[in-house]
């Protein structure tokens, strides 16, 4: 007898994705007795669920982040490591976004389904690498599934930060970056550049720092940007929220050069608009490039498209000879992008 497909037992519903077997939602949008968590953005790990299944690293995050409100139970599951909920066999694999960030491989009745989270495929000394996973049926994330979304070398995005603190000395560097993620592997970018110096950071950035050097990524020197003297941050980088670079904090900066790291500063017309002066195309996620070398490489007959540009994705898909369809989910945002 043929498996049961696997729209049978998992599906979207208001809450987020549910895997009735399991009894659990993946990344649910609102409070629910039983979540896995994906990673500790924001528009995935949410406070007030009673039970969490999650990386230890994402655990770690989530208490840092909501304190008691992370969840009345937490239980840690390492990458690779089958753990039965229910009817289903459930493993966390590497996804290469933020620190603890994990795809659910789900097992279930003779099917297996991979949920990739968000996910990137570029090196990053801060988190696991994302791994592909043979299975049934892929799901997959589509925040840059348009053909013009083709990131340039995380590298030579760093070397004009550089390029620009050379030509300017005089002046401040702020780069906005996401607390989460960005922040962190925008230091290590720096550090595998050569960039010893210390690097400051917005107050809002210290709490997941600190924590990611307890988890043992080493970020170098970092100070407190809002503790120094204004002339101190002369011909230095600081690292800030998004939402900090252009309001009354970075104008105390000397003179700042205001950059902002993100996938959608492909995008000119969002630098613009946020008074960006350097954009750094440097992305948590994948490119359109490399979701459809992803979607090759896991080789699942049949692909769910979700969060993101679905229509493109499921046309390149669909040309590689697999099932696509889009997987309506609510309430990702741009955090971590």
């Amino acid at each position: 007898m043929a498996a049961p497909h696997p729209q049978t037992w998992l599906m979207p519903r208001p809450e987020g994705l549910w895997c009735e077997p399991g009894g659990f939602f993946i990344d649910p949008a609102r409070p629910v007795d039983r979540a896995v968590v994906t990673h500790g953005h924001g528009d995935h790990a949410r406070p007030g669920n009673r039970a969490v299944l999650a990386t230890p690293g994402t655990v770690a995050i989530m208490r840092a982040r909501f304190g008691a409100a992370a969840g009345e139970s937490l239980q840690a599951l390492d990458y690779g490591q089958a753990l039965r909920i229910g009817a289903v066999d459930v493993t966390l694999l590497p996804a290469g976004h933020v620190l603890g960030s994990a795809q659910v491989r789900l097992a279930c009745q003779g099917s297996t389904v991979v949920v990739s989270g968000d996910y990137k495929r570029r090196p990053d000394p801060t988190c696991a690498p994302f791994e592909p996973a043979a299975c049934d049926v892929f799901v997959t994330e589509a925040t840059f599934g348009l053909p013009v979304f083709r990131h340039p070398d995380d590298r030579g995005e760093i070397a004009r930060l550089l390029h620009s603190l050379a030509v300017f000395p005089e002046r401040s560097h702020v780069v906005g970056v996401y607390a989460l993620g960005k922040c962190q592997r925008i230091i290590a970018l720096l550090r595998g550049a050569g960039y010893d110096r210390p690097i400051y950071l917005h107050g809002a950035l210290q709490e997941l720092c600190d924590l990611y050097r307890r988890l043992g990524v080493d970020l170098g020197a970092l100070l407190p940007a809002t503790a120094s003297e204004r002339g101190a941050l002369m011909g230095q980088i600081v690292l800030a929220p998004p939402a900090a670079i252009a309001d009354r904090w970075a104008r105390r900066l000397s003179d700042p050069v205001v950059a902002l790291a993100s996938g959608w500063m492909r995008v000119r017309q969002r630098a613009k608009q946020r008074g960006v002066e350097l954009p750094l195309v440097i992305s948590d996620h994948a490119d359109w490039d490399e979701l459809t070398r992803t979607l090759a490489e896991v080789d699942a007959p049949e692909v769910w498209v979700t969060h993101g540009r679905e229509e493109a994705l499921m046309r390149a898909a669909t040309l590689q000879g697999r099932r696509a369809r889009a997987l309506a989910l609510v309430g990702f945002e741009e955090e971590g992008q």
